[in-house]
């Protein structure tokens, strides 16, 4: 029996071969393959260039499993999970929910798994990925013996591959909502319906390094369910958490009972316009966190993004007492840390504030960035001092 094949062209070839594990479909010359299955991959010269997940459907046609002459089979698969849980065995801390397996940063493509306390969640974002699904499923329960495992397969990078949106319980059972512990603070999640996930893992790391600098008044942007204006209110005298939906607040109120957190007050309202508000009545902060949602999801979109960077962290500089901090994020990963560093100097140029860089951070251990693959370094976390 034939197995799967495809041929890559001299432009893929080069691109595999800088490190990168995605083919483009333009320069996919032939594929013999089914729909998600794993393809033999060769170059028009016949030389074997490794196995990967083929999609028929994406402009993103082979994802890299291999570049080793090995069978893709389910100990393939138990092995790199079982890898990946090791690492988060050595890095992750004080947390009872973390990222165990990161996609492409792990070896997997298009495959990610998020662990909140004995229960897993998973996407599988490729055809290659989703049709394994059930045996990805086996390998999870044998290795963490989860009460249940939640597939949120709702993101709309699924269209691209021709599969269709939806949330469902792959294994045992998920309660509609979940209480997990994070840094020592306690939080109410909804994992069907919750982003991403469920929750924001990515940002675990910062909230500690920005509580080491946090004090007096803390102004918290685009709070969402509290994750920074919890982790920093032990630290502070009071913390105003400002987020523009009603119902994000509604989770991080009930957050902070959860608690007992006196000095944290939820506001509903659009951060740019509150930052202009304060701007000009001359209010003042010891401590700012901006954890915007992603301001570039696409190219076409990094000017328009730049200019709401600098124009909320130009704001908050103006708004921080001398010496204050200022814990900065972005992510957008059509925004690379150069270009984010950029329009920090120049925010603080305009309002000719002399700041200093006490952290430049990414994402959380458990999100592991491939300097050959940009799309898994996403977030940028800057802590600055105003002197």
């Amino acid at each position: 029996m034939t197995e799967p094949n495809a041929v890559i062209n001299s432009r893929g070839a080069q691109r595999l071969d800088a490190g990168h594990p995605w083919i483009f479909k333009s320069d996919v010359r032939s594929a013999q393959a089914a729909a998600g299955e794993v393809v033999r991959v060769r170059d028009e010269r016949g030389k074997f260039m490794g196995r990967a997940f083929y999609s028929d459907s994406s402009q993103i046609t082979l994802r890299f499993l291999t570049r080793q002459d090995v069978p893709v089979d389910r100990g393939f698969f138990f092995e790199r999970i079982r890898a990946a849980a090791a690492w988060r065995e050595r890095v992750v801390e004080n947390t009872q929910a973390w990222r165990v397996v990161y996609g492409e940063g792990d070896l997997l493509p298009s495959f990610i798994v998020d662990r909140y306390g004995e229960y897993l969640v998973l996407q599988t974002l490729s055809q290659g990925s989703d049709r394994r699904k059930d045996e990805l499923v086996e390998i999870l329960v044998e290795l963490f013996s989860p009460r249940g495992i939640l597939e949120r397969n709702d993101p709309k990078s699924r269209r691209n591959e021709g599969l269709e949106q939806k949330v469902s319980v792959l294994h045992g059972e998920v309660p509609e909502q979940i209480t997990t512990e994070i840094n020592g603070v306690r939080f109410l999640l909804d994992l069907r319906k919750g982003q991403k996930t469920g929750g924001f893992l990515d940002q675990r790391e910062n909230q500690v390094a920005a509580a080491r600098y946090a004090r007096g008044d803390v102004l918290d942007c685009f709070a969402y369910h509290g994750g920074f204006a919890l982790a920093l209110a032990g630290r502070c005298q009071n913390v105003e958490a400002v987020d523009q939906s009603a119902d994000a607040l509604a989770v991080g109120r009930r957050n902070q009972e959860l608690n007992g957190i006196a000095n944290v007050t939820f506001r509903e309202g659009n951060a740019f316009d509150i930052l202009k508000q304060y701007d000009d009545v001359g209010r003042k902060f010891d401590t700012i966190v901006l954890d915007p949602p992603a301001f570039a999801k696409t190219r076409d979109a990094v000017e328009a993004a730049s200019r709401g960077y600098k124009e909320i962290n130009l704001r908050s500089l103006k708004l921080l007492r001398p010496g204050g901090v200022l814990i900065t994020c972005s992510c957008s990963h059509h925004i690379p840390e150069g270009l984010f560093a950029e329009i920090l100097l120049e925010a603080s140029q305009d309002v000719k504030a002399t700041t200093a860089v006490l952290e430049r951070r990414t994402q959380a251990l458990d999100h592991p960035i491939l300097l050959a693959v940009p799309e898994t370094y996403y977030l940028k976390c800057f802590i600055l001092k105003r002197l």
